[in-house]
């Protein structure tokens, strides 16, 4: 009976060994790491040194690195090699001292910025900055895919893009043997799937970015006859163009409660679900940015603090919530309208605000409120937009989640609430409003 013991405890040791190296792989070597796919039993799985490494990853650029690492994820994407607050080395020195693996965006030019690839110049001038940015990071240890390109496909015409994508790839398979290419789609289609397999055939993986329909992105890879190994190098809440809008336009954007139920139901059913094809994703976002508000995208505030979607990716990287979880927010509203009542004023009358929230250990809530006029910066396909400036002196008595405010000027504004716990963590929600 002792050795039986014996046996099933080398085994269970065995077996958590395994598992952590497949999850994390050793860094500590300077050397690049070997990345491979293979396929057994009409199963893609992704290899990093011959052990298997399911990508539970995010997009972050700018973001806080060390954090990722201690909510257990294990990789991330950037967008491109050097950004305003590191360059790619700085970041693959990061990901190696946290134990991340790094999917490195490389800049190609997009169709809707002006590029033109029947401009054969520009193309080859192109190819030659991506050689220099291979060569310069290739035996990073902390290197794992080259991304090339993000949404070269949204608002396109000339097909040639996907010529010069599978140049990319061939000259980085030439110089760089030990890692894999990919390129990021926005949404998926039969028309870029069969483009895809015709020009740019020597790409490893393709990747997609979805935001609602999600959970229908299994269905379609097969629907739409991709048959090889694919990611998700973008997902998460709910698209500006993909909610409801209130009458005068405005894009009605969940709170940070019905956000992460969102992401939850779709990595089970978008991600988790295909087993065969699907080796991993990078949520959006780990970090903050403003896009038609400040708060859309980021799962963290510009404060830093935690909104309750960090816990929901900690519960699907590892099974388990944080000990200490995110305030929710139960309801929102301005003279009892929600967000959904096309909530309408007047200048200079007073008005209530109430949220309701909630903790999951009771601490004490304390909140801040914020008035933003509409953004009119509205710009496409992530790009950069100026955070509206606040309205000040608009706000006349504010305690705990209540407070009267009058408005002087006509127009469109948005009042957003923060509730925050004492431990890093934040919810938050927006309601969309009009001055009359």
């Amino acid at each position: 009976m002792k050795n039986k013991y014996i046996i099933l405890l080398g085994v269970l040791l065995f077996l958590s060994c395994k598992n952590k190296t497949a999850d994390k792989p050793n860094l500590t070597e300077n050397s690049p790491v070997k990345v491979s796919v293979v396929q057994k039993n009409n199963k893609y799985q992704l290899l990093v040194n011959n052990q298997p490494f399911y990508i539970k990853g995010a997009g972050l650029e700018q973001g806080n690195i060390e954090s990722l690492a201690k909510h257990h994820g294990n990789s991330f994407r950037t967008w491109r090699v050097n950004n305003s607050k590191r360059t790619g080395k700085q970041t693959l020195d990061e990901a190696q001292k946290n134990g991340l693996m790094v999917t490195m965006g490389i800049e190609v030019g997009r169709e809707r910025h002006g590029f033109d690839y029947n401009d054969s110049i520009a193309v080859k001038k192109q190819l030659n900055r991506i050689q220099k940015e291979v060569e310069n990071l290739k035996n990073h240890p902390a290197l794992l895919i080259w991304g090339i390109g993000n949404e070269l496909n949204l608002r396109y015409t000339n097909p040639k893009v996907w010529d010069a994508v599978n140049e990319i790839s061939k000259m980085i398979h030439k110089i760089d043997p030990n890692h894999l290419t990919t390129t990021s789609l926005a949404g998926i289609s039969k028309n870029e799937v069969d483009l895809i397999k015709q020009r740019c055939p020597d790409i490893d993986i393709l990747s997609f970015q979805m935001y609602g329909d999600l959970p229908n992105l299994p269905n379609l890879v097969k629907k739409f006859g991709w048959n090889g190994p694919y990611m998700v190098t973008e997902w998460g809440a709910t698209g500006h163009w993909e909610v409801p809008k209130t009458s005068w336009g405005a894009p009605i954007e969940e709170n940070s409660t019905v956000k992460a139920a969102n992401y939850l139901k779709r990595y089970q059913k978008g991600i988790e679900s295909d087993t065969l094809q699907c080796l991993g994703s990078y949520v959006f976002l780990w970090g903050q940015k403003q896009e038609r508000t400040p708060t859309w995208y980021g799962i963290f505030l510009e404060d830093g603090k935690e909104t309750e979607s960090v816990d929901v990716m900690e519960f699907l990287w590892t099974g388990s919530y944080p000990k200490n979880r995110t305030p929710q927010i139960k309801t929102f509203k301005i003279n009892s309208k929600t967000a959904y009542d096309n909530v309408t004023l007047k200048e200079n009358q007073k008005y209530e605000a109430n949220v309701i929230s909630t903790d999951f250990e009771n601490d004490s809530l304390t909140y801040k409120w914020e008035l933003l006029p509409e953004s009119t910066d509205l710009q496409d396909g992530g790009d950069h937009e100026t955070r509206p400036k606040p309205i000040k002196n608009s706000i006349l008595d504010k305690k705990d989640g209540n407070i009267t405010f009058k408005m002087q000027n006509k127009g469109n504004y948005r009042l957003f609430v923060y509730v925050y716990d004492g431990n890093n963590h934040a919810a938050t929600a927006n309601i969309p409003f009009q001055v009359n």
